[in-house]
């Protein structure tokens, strides 16, 4: 299947403008930082705030407005947040062009794993021995950006 790729009107594709700019703004990070922090790692630091932010926001109208119980509505939040990081992953950040299908199936697994093990396991178990339920989940989020990142950039959408 191929890809398309909306180019702007000054030749540069909205990928390639995002990349470039995650390659300069980690190129003048200080004390030596530049060597270790990936320009990946801040694109999926930013492309994973703004889907965590989504997250919280489904999670908030599951559970607090529409009063699902927290298992579910951290699931059904989580699934949408997750469909859309990684999409925008594949495409803005690690710039795949793999076939869809296997990524998508490791992908599944990676996401299973990070499920059972944060999202409901911290989470939930965070909020039955009395923590706020937003609090739970930004604390399980922590712990699941840092497995999330690994499995995405070595696993995923590894290359060669």
């Amino acid at each position: 299947m191929a890809q398309q790729v909306q180019v702007e009107a000054d030749g540069i594709s909205r990928v390639e403008r995002f990349h470039a700019w995650c390659e300069a703004v980690v190129a003048r990070l200080p004390w030596g930082l530049d060597r270790v922090v990936a320009p990946t790692f801040l694109g999926f630091t930013l492309i994973n705030s703004s889907t965590f932010a989504l997250d919280l926001l489904l999670l908030t109208l599951l559970h607090g407005v529409a009063r699902l119980a927290v298992p579910i509505a951290v699931t059904v939040a989580y699934v949408a947040a997750f469909a859309v990081s990684f999409l925008l992953n594949r495409t803005m950040n690690f710039r795949s062009h793999a076939a869809v299908g296997p990524q998508l199936a490791v992908y599944g697994v990676v996401v299973l794993v990070n499920y059972l093990a944060f999202i409901l396991g911290v989470s939930t178990g965070l909020a039955f021995v009395g923590m706020e339920y937003h609090l739970a989940r930004i604390v399980a989020g922590a712990c699941e950006a840092v497995y999330m990142y690994c499995a995405m950039r070595w696993v995923v959408f590894r290359t060669g």
